[in-house]
């Protein structure tokens, strides 16, 4: 019989490996995400629509999924206990990816990625007014220390197209209110999630996909080989990399993770100098890493006083 300090000793084993494992998980959703990001920024440069891409990123995305899902499953996972709002998510989606493929045809990767991480930030200042929850100082400080780093990367020595700036900005707020929609959806499991994702996003483009439709068979004609793989693997890797996404939410909690997600900004980084050779100055460097600080400092904290009030006297 197995004493109550083993089994402590072993659930705390077992608890700090889930958690490396859903940090691993969460790198690695990162590089996938930031390789879809720098495939629609490729496309992008060819002549491929936005409208296109998008809808081969959506399209690709849904039938992954669902058919992973229909053979053991059917049409479980169809079935949400908030559709209106699984609905208001999906296209809340749909305009932050449209946003952000354009702000990447303005900026460097790492700095339209750094940009957009505002997001988090965003609705932790102002989660009091838009999620229930209570003010903290905290958050506050850290939102604007996260601002004064996205300064620092769009400074006006910076030569970013002001532009893809605005853009950049606009799809932060998208973002942010993509993740508030999560939140609302978070009664529904998962790859329930995921599947309206994919079949609103869609039925939205499809809609929209004759509009461009000339465009689009005169840019399908004479595209290469590799730009052909690269539109039909943005399907895959989006499916993909949220699908290990939420591994790694279900592995460790999210406040353990949170301070992780900035990461992605490297990974985004070294993708776009190894393609376009987009290799963020000094000083940019320096913005990057004031809005990396601030987030993870604010996981870190919030995770340890978390920590602490659960703890027994």
């Amino acid at each position: 019989m197995k004493g109550p300090l083993l089994v402590a000793n072993t659930r705390s084993s077992a608890l700090a490996t889930n958690a490396l494992s859903g940090i691993m998980l969460l790198f690695l959703s990162g590089w996938i995400l930031s390789g879809l990001d720098a495939s629609g920024k490729w496309l992008l440069a060819v002549g491929t629509p936005l409208i296109l891409l998008a809808w081969v990123r959506y399209f690709v995305h849904f039938v992954l999924i669902a058919s992973l899902l229909y053979p053991k499953h059917k049409f479980k996972y169809f079935k949400s206990n908030s559709l209106k709002f699984q609905l208001l998510r999906a296209l809340t989606m749909l305009m932050a990816t449209l946003l952000f493929f354009t702000t990447l045809s303005y900026l460097p990767q790492a700095e339209a990625t750094s940009i957009i991480f505002l997001a988090p930030l965003m609705i932790l200042a102002a989660s009091p007014w838009l999620l229930g929850e209570a003010p903290r100082l905290s958050r506050w400080v850290a939102a604007l220390i996260a601002f004064i780093g996205v300064l620092i990367v769009i400074r006006p020595s910076s030569g970013l197209d002001p532009t893809g700036v605005i853009f950049g900005l606009i799809t932060a707020v998208a973002f942010a209110s993509q993740h508030i929609m999560t939140r609302r959806v978070a009664i529904d499991h998962a790859f329930t999630t995921l599947i309206w994702s994919g079949l609103a996003g869609t039925l939205v483009l499809s809609a929209l996909l004759p509009f461009v439709w000339s465009q689009a068979i005169e840019i399908l004609v004479t595209m290469r080989v590799l730009d052909m793989f690269i539109l039909v693997s943005i399907g895959i890797t989006g499916a993909f990399g949220h699908l290990i996404q939420i591994q790694a939410y279900r592995l460790a909690p999210a406040s353990v993770l949170a301070p992780f997600i900035y990461m992605q900004i490297i990974a985004a980084a070294t993708i776009g100098w190894l393609i376009w050779g987009d290799f963020p100055d000094t000083t940019t460097w320096l913005g990057i890493g004031v809005i990396c600080a601030s987030g993870a400092g604010i996981g870190w904290y919030e995770w340890h006083n978390q920590a602490a009030k659960s703890s027994p006297a």
